[in-house]
């Protein structure tokens, strides 16, 4: 397999799975609505422009490739009844898939959405994801699909805010922190080394840290700046969130995650597809 689909790569999880596809060697073309953002991808990757709406754009991407690599996202501002691109686009996608004849997906999912039903956690995001997980496995396409915990690289995105690193409520369980890029490594070997198997991976960095420990550590190593931590309770973000749909979101991802009682179960994906070796400090050293 050398000639690779790929849907969502210019977020912040996709960028970096691009970049190790084609430095795995594989021909990636990628479908992009915003051409800002994707010149920011590996110059030898292909863009067509198009969306996950238009079923023509997405037979056009998929003509002639062999594989595919979903990376779908939630905007915090959909609400139930929105459309979503992890189930109605997803739908589309497949549908497309199925007709181009591709041979193996590779879908990334969430190792905290396990949190639902715990504690008496509820939330329709999650249960969005689990029928995305679904769809993939009932397409009758060879798939893999990836469950992440936490990315480090949060820490140059979602969780900063200029010299600030945001936290909310108290963090009771440690969670093992992944780099995207040891994450798109693992992506590539699987497209190297798997063909007709269906497989699931929890992906999983090399050490593990509460949200306060890990922003501790990379505060303590970053090397461009002084950061602090800034923290605010979660019941003041629960009252601000009756009135701010992108507020909600944040916080029930914020309870999930502080609360999801996360254990290694990543042994497997690191015999099969290489152990990653990205620390919050080489990080923070480096970035």
């Amino acid at each position: 397999m050398n000639k690779i689909a790929f849907i969502g790569a210019t977020g912040m999880l996709g960028k970096p799975v691009a970049r190790e596809l084609v430095n795995a060697g594989f021909t990636v073309t990628a479908l992009v609505r915003d051409e800002d953002k994707a010149r920011q991808l590996p110059g030898s990757i292909r863009c067509m422009r198009g969306d996950i709406r238009d079923a023509a754009a997405l037979d056009a991407l998929m003509t002639g490739q062999e594989g595919l690599y979903i990376s779908l996202n939630l905007k915090h501002s959909e609400k139930k009844n929105h459309f979503h691109a992890e189930t109605d686009g997803l739908a589309n996608i497949l549908t497309a898939a199925k007709k181009a004849g591709i041979q193996r997906i590779g879908f990334i999912s969430s190792l905290v959405m396990r949190y639902q039903g715990m504690n008496n956690f509820n939330w329709w995001v999650f249960d969005m994801k689990r029928e995305a997980v679904q769809k993939v496995k009932r397409s009758g396409i060879p798939y893999t699909i990836f469950y992440p915990s936490t990315f480090i690289d949060n820490f140059e995105t979602t969780y900063r805010m200029g010299s600030r690193i945001l936290l909310a409520g108290t963090s009771h369980h440690k969670m093992h922190f992944i780099s995207a890029a040891d994450y798109g490594k693992q992506v590539a070997r699987s497209f190297q080394i798997l063909r007709n198997e269906n497989r699931e991976y929890v992906v999983q960095g090399p050490e593990a840290f509460t949200a306060d420990e890990a922003a501790e550590e990379y505060i303590r190593h970053y090397k461009k700046g002084k950061l602090a931590i800034s923290r605010a309770p979660l019941g003041l973000l629960r009252l601000m969130a009756r009135f701010s749909q992108k507020m909600d979101y944040g916080v029930n991802i914020i309870e999930a995650l502080n609360n999801y009682p996360e254990r290694f179960e990543a042994q497997n994906t690191w015999n099969e597809l290489g152990k990653p070796m990205t620390t919050i400090r080489s990080f923070a050293e480096n970035n």
